[in-house]
């Protein structure tokens, strides 16, 4: 059985887009947002399909509040979360086919989940989530499956491998720059997704898109070559621009980038130093800075 948030309101846990797959066995992967609540459907779900299996959909409203005149979740986090049951069954092979294909060659596509079943369609989709209910028989869930972000890291040093490692698990496609070859650090840097080696930084112009999926940071070995990506980029929009350095080393640059007449605007917008003041000093730590800061700022937007 799969397990689906269609919808999610207030502090819920399970945010629409979690899910989790069940079966007889009781083995599960995934998650729809934890606790009781989610130990109870993963218990029905089990005693479900050992003496149901012919089922079809069904979604049940979860309301985080003892309050709740009904359907608590026995959870007091407040919100509400709206949960499908789905049996998966034999005619949704091919669609599941497609879209495990389409995650393993790192594409973007859109899965369709209605009460005829589970459907893929390849296409690029214009939106993250998209849920319409008006009742049992008539609802349909599309959502945009692959990667939803990218992350730029420019440079390939230690804090680079650190950051890549971090933000792996979380739905961010990893692209490492890199300008100098036969790097150690990048060399073992297998949570990228891709790493590039180019001559220049300056190359960064026709290699870095804007977008509002895409956030950007720079790291490079120092104020030289820092100063060559930034100019690479200039104008451009992104999610999230951050700068790797020193407060002193961040805030001269900006300073001498608004002497040269750069836009104060576009200034105004880079993150630098780049990551929450939480005084970081290893590499590992400032990851967890950056990733902190990069997190906020997605969630905070979107």
């Amino acid at each position: 059985m799969l397990l689906y948030v269609l919808d999610s309101d207030g502090s819920s846990p399970g945010r629409q887009g979690f899910f989790m797959a069940v079966n007889a066995r009781g083995e599960m992967r995934g998650s729809i947002g934890g606790g009781i609540m989610e130990h109870k459907f993963a218990e029905l779900a089990k005693e479900t399909l050992r003496i149901l299996p012919a089922r079809g959909p069904v979604i049940k409203t979860q309301f985080h509040d003892k309050k709740s005149a009904a359907n608590q979740s026995g959870m007091i986090c407040s919100g509400k979360q709206t949960i499908l049951q789905y049996i998966v069954r034999e005619p949704d092979r091919m669609a599941i086919r497609l879209l495990i294909s389409s995650l393993e060659q790192e594409k973007n596509g859109v899965l369709q989940l209605s009460p005829s079943g589970i459907s893929f369609n390849p296409a690029f989709p214009l939106f993250d989530y998209e849920f319409q209910y008006k009742n049992e028989e008539d609802w349909i869930y599309r959502e945009k499956t692959g990667f939803k972000f990218k992350l730029s890291i420019i440079g390939g040093g230690h804090c680079a491998l650190a950051l890549s490692r971090l933000m792996r698990p979380m739905d961010f496609f990893i692209r490492v720059y890199e300008d100098r070859g036969q790097l150690y650090t990048l060399e073992e840097n297998e949570a990228a997704h891709e790493k590039i080696i180019v001559n220049d930084y300056s190359e960064l112009e026709k290699l870095l898109e804007p977008g509002p999926d895409h956030y950007v940071v720079i790291m490079t070995m120092g104020y030289r070559t820092d100063d060559i990506a930034l100019k690479a980029i200039l104008g451009k929009e992104f999610a999230y621009l951050g700068l790797l350095g020193s407060a002193f080393k961040t805030q001269k640059m900006i300073e001498e980038y608004r002497k040269e007449g750069i836009p104060v605007e576009w200034l105004e917008r880079i993150n630098a130093p780049a990551g929450i003041a939480v005084k970081s000093q290893t590499p590992e730590e400032i990851a967890v800075s950056i990733a902190a800061e990069i997190i906020h700022i997605k969630n905070k937007y979107r």
